[in-house]
Parts: C-alpha cells; sequence; structure tokens
C-alpha cells in the first residue's frame, strides 16, 4: 500500500541547512583528487577541500564557482608530519574569482605573477604563509573586489620595484559598496620591493600585526585608481601594530599617491614604530585626506635619536588642516611635531625590554605603562565611524602565529601606550579577533603623567636628513595596472510548510541518512 508523503515533510527536509548537502573533496597523492584543478568546478556552497600537507601541487588554479555568505567554500591545508600544502607555480597561483570562499593552512609560493589574486567578494585567507612571488604576494583587483579578511598569515620577499607590494588591495566601490579589508595578527617583513601593505580599499581595518622590513612605506592607505570618487570616503583605522623602518624611507602614506585620493579619515592608535636614524617622517599625508587622528603611539629611532613626525606639504585638505592626536611618546629634539597635537610625552628613552633586539615590550618602570588614554574620542567634528576600541590583543612577536594563538591584551590599570601592555590581567576588549566596534574596556585618562608642549620646525618644505628624496620625493605615482577581473552571481529558494501534517519520521531518518552519506563522499560528483 503506498503512502503520500506528507508535504510537511518534504518541507522540512528542504529546509535543513544547505552544509548537510555538502561535500568533502580530499586532494592528495593517494586521494580521489591529485590536483587542486580537478575540484574547483565541481565546488558548491558548503563543500571543503582537504588538501594533504607534506606535498606540492601545481598553482595557477581559479576558484570561480559560488559559496553562499551562510556556506562558504572551504579549501583547507591538512598538516601532515608538521608541513603544510605547498601550492606552487603559475602566473597567478590561487585566484579567486568566485564570492565566498575559506582559504586556511596553505603555503602559496612562486607565482609567476602574484600568489593570491582576488577579485570576488566575502574572502578570507588565514593560517597560510605566502611568499617569494616577483609581483603581488596579496592582490586585490581595482574591479569585482569586495570584503577581504587576511588573518595570521605571513607574507615575505614578495613585491617589487615601485609599484609592485606584499599586499595591495583595492575594493570595487560599486559592484560592493561598504566593502572591508582587514588585516589582524599578521606577520610581513623582507619585502623584495614596494610597500609592504597598501590599500585603496573603502574601509581598512589594521589590527595586531607586525610589520617590518617594505622599500618603501610600511603601510600606504589611499584613495581608488579609476573609481568615481563620488561613491565613498576611504577610512583607515590602524591599532595595535608594530611597524619597523629598515630603510630610511617613510613609515606610513596617508591620502593618495598621485592616482587616487580619499578625502578619508585615518585613525592611529597604540602603535609602536622604529624609524631608522635620520630616516623620513612617520606620518607622510599626500594628495585629498580628510583628517589624521594619533593617541597612545609611541615612535622611536633604531639608535635612540631624535625622529620626524610629519610631512604634510602634499596633503590637499578636505576642509582644512585636521591633524590631532595625544598621549603619544616621542624622543626629546624631534622634528615637525604637530603643534595640535596635546599631553605629548618626551623624553630619552620609552623604557622598552631591549630595542636593539626589538624586543618591544614595555618594562615595569617604562613611562609608557599606564600613560595612556583608553578609548580615546575622535574630535568632535571629524568623527571616525565605528572606531576599534581599547585595543584586544598583543601583535605577534616578530613571528606568524597560529590560528587563534593571538595573546589577549591585558587590562591593567590605565592603558599603556604602544602595542604591548604590561603585566597580566583579564584582557581588554573583545576577544573575538578585534571586531569592529570593540568594548571601551577599563583603564584610567592618563592625566596623572608628565607631558611638554613642543615647538614645531615652521614651514614643513623639504625632507629631513636622510631622506629618500631620490626615490620618493615629488608626486609618486603609482601606475599599477592589475585591475579588472570577472565575476557572478547566484540566487536562491523559498519553501513554505503547513503545521496541520504530522511530519513521518522514518522519511525524515532517510532523508538525514542519505544526506549523511553525500556528505561523507570523498569521490568527485
Amino acid at each position: 500500500m503506498r503512502h503520500a508523503v506528507p508535504e510537511t515533510a518534504v518541507c522540512l527536509l528542504l529546509l535543513l541547512p544547505t552544509t548537510a548537502w555538502a561535500e568533502t573533496y580530499q586532494v592528495g597523492p593517494d586521494k580521489p583528487h591529485t590536483t587542486l584543478q580537478e575540484v574547483t568546478g565541481l565546488l558548491q556552497p558548503g563543500d571543503v577541500v582537504e588538501v594533504d600537507g607534506g606535498q606540492t601541487y601545481a598553482g595557477g588554479v581559479t576558484f570561480g564557482n559560488e559559496g553562499d555568505a551562510d556556506n562558504p567554500i572551504t579549501v583547507r591545508g591538512i598538516v601532515i608530519d608538521g608541513q603544510r600544502p605547498v601550492i606552487e607555480g603559475g602566473g597567478n597561483t590561487i585566484e579567486v574569482s568566485g564570492d565566498h570562499y575559506i582559504f586556511e593552512g596553505l603555503d602559496i609560493t612562486n607565482g609567476t605573477n602574484r600568489c593570491f589574486y582576488h577579485h570576488a567578494d566575502d574572502v578570507v585567507l588565514r593560517d597560510s604563509v605566502i611568499h617569494d612571488c616577483p609581483r603581488h604576494g596579496v592582490l586585490g583587483a581595482d574591479s569585482d573586489s569586495g570584503s577581504l579578511l587576511l588573518e595570521y598569515i605571513e607574507v615575505h620577499h614578495c613585491g617589487g620595484g615601485t609599484q609592485d607590494h606584499q599586499i595591495y588591495m583595492a575594493t570595487d566601490e560599486t559592484a560592493y559598496p561598504g566593502s572591508v579589508f582587514r588585516m589582524q595578527h599578521c606577520y610581513v617583513h623582507d619585502a623584495n620591493g614596494g610597500n609592504n601593505v597598501k590599500s585603496r580599499a573603502e574601509r581598512n581595518e589594521i589590527y595586531y600585526n607586525w610589520i617590518e622590513g617594505a622599500r618603501f612605506h610600511e603601510i600606504e592607505l589611499i584613495g581608488p585608481d579609476g573609481q568615481n570618487p563620488d561613491l565613498a570616503i576611504e577610512n583607515g583605522d590602524v591599532v595595535g601594530n608594530v611597524l619597523i623602518k629598515t630603510e630610511t624611507s617613510y613609515v606610513t602614506r596617508f591620502g593618495g599617491d598621485g592616482t587616487g585620493q580619499t578625502f578619508g579619515h585615518y585613525r592611529f592608535v597604540n602603535n609602536t614604530v622604529v624609524v631608522q636614524p635620520e630616516g623620513s617622517a612617520v606620518f607622510r599625508l599626500f594628495d585629498g585626506i580628510g583628517s589624521l587622528e594619533a593617541h597612545n603611539n609611541v615612535m622611536v629611532a633604531a639608535d635612540g635619536g631624535s625622529i620626524s613626525v610629519l610631512r604634510d606639504v602634499e596633503a590637499n585638505w578636505a576642509d582644512g588642516s585636521a591633524i590631532f592626536g595625544s598621549f603619544n611618546w616621542i624622543p626629546a629634539d624631534s622634528r615637525r611635531v604637530p603643534e595640535t597635537w596635546t599631553d605629548t610625552i618626551v623624553g630619552d628613552a620609552p623604557g622598552f625590554i631591549d630595542l636593539a633586539s626589538l624586543d618591544l615590550r614595555p618594562l615595569e618602570d617604562s613611562v609608557l605603562v599606564d600613560a595612556g588614554l583608553s578609548d580615546p574620542p575622535s574630535p568632535v567634528n571629524y568623527p571616525f565611524p565605528e572606531p576599534q576600541g581599547v585595543p584586544a590583543f598583543h601583535p605577534p612577536n616578530r613571528e606568524w602565529i597560529e590560528l587563534g594563538s593571538a595573546q589577549a591584551r591585558p587590562a591593567v590599570d590605565a592603558i599603556d601606550i604602544g602595542a604591548f601592555e604590561w603585566g597580566m590581567a583579564p584582557p581588554m576588549g573583545d576577544t573575538d579577533g578585534g571586531s569592529t566596534g570593540g568594548d571601551d574596556g577599563g583603564g584610567g585618562d592618563g592625566t596623572g603623567t608628565t607631558t611638554t608642549t613642543l615647538p614645531t620646525s615652521g614651514d614643513d618644505d623639504g625632507l629631513p636628513g636622510g631622506d629618500d628624496s631620490s626615490t620618493m620625493s615629488g608626486p609618486s605615482v603609482d601606475t599599477d595596472t592589475d585591475a579588472a577581473a570577472q565575476g557572478d552571481d547566484d540566487g536562491g529558494c523559498s519553501c513554505s510548510t503547513r503545521s496541520d501534517e504530522p511530519a513521518s519520521g522514518a522519511l525524515l531518518l532517510l532523508g538525514l541518512a542519505a544526506m549523511r552519506r553525500r556528505r561523507d563522499r570523498t569521490s568527485g560528483r
């Protein structure tokens, strides 16, 4: 005797999470798939690709199939005998043109052009090493690029010349308005050329990284190239990082580079900066910019001498000069200190454990301890949108750190100046990876510190001694041509149910069993 299948049971099956239908594809020398190229065309939302470590796989692989926001596609390296899978070669070692992907646990290297090429939305790259690509290590195209999260990655020995960079990001403000480039818990070092981190993204969140050894700027946050400037302004929140110069070039550049300006706002909080003796300024403001605020930062020269803080003669202000700051530590006799900074602390040494070896944690009796202002507010007329609150983590200490292993920044009385906090206590603020608009946390207001009002050097119309004018003077035009790539979108479906019919338990169990068998298969569809 046949029994009608209750409508409720059918709809319950359709309403089960789509991850229940997901496939796991295993890639390895003795697995159903031996190359990544074999599986890219099979991938659907929720699918997982597991790639055996201890092996090298051909690069030049493009991931163009779409995941979805609730069920991204995951490409995961499986560590075997302590080794990740190595993805090597190809023009672009890994290219991502489909939305909603997670890449983790990979060693990506030796692309003849770029290591990781991103022109999609909602992409995560984490727990991976990117190295030895002659152009960009990580590139986001000017077109078709949306939000990207980089976390717990190491990037080194990429870039070259003046136009290729270790990390170079952009977002498409027409296709993906409101996109965010977030970079956290990363270690970027030993660039072959260019900048360490350059971004044209609409919003930049640069949190808790150790960034060292760029040929030019350690961080450059500027306006878009080829986008309508009226679509958006570009903002940058730079919190809790260590920035180390090994050249005499500038540490940061905000605003533009001659090919795209922003008129956006930049917030620089609780960072530790080390420049070379007689090096160029910490802040270089260039082309269209809205405002710069700097709080709780410590800035030193590698030899303990004085520094140059600011160069802004090339700035084109949106509404007059808008430079603000408070509770920053700088060496005595420093040059070009902004007149608008308040509660600046000046001294001969900040009290690091060992500046020479770059152990930049404060000693217990350091002048930095308890000397900052917790969660400093933006100027009234220049509010920064959704700033990161009290820093939640320390940056990696000159090394790559594993996923989830970031050290929470303790809350000990008032906040310390710089990227590191002395002492042990419950963590400050958020502990979820430093999400936007973090908890205000605790701490005092730093008003008990000894402060000095500093003279400025008058007109800022020249470079400091030992400048990099041979390569950086004048409107440094970046003519990068990495631009649009293609992408596409998919839709979805829905179902309604009736509440007056009982579901068939047997049918549901059979359906669940079938889905489990499908999920556990390791061969192709």
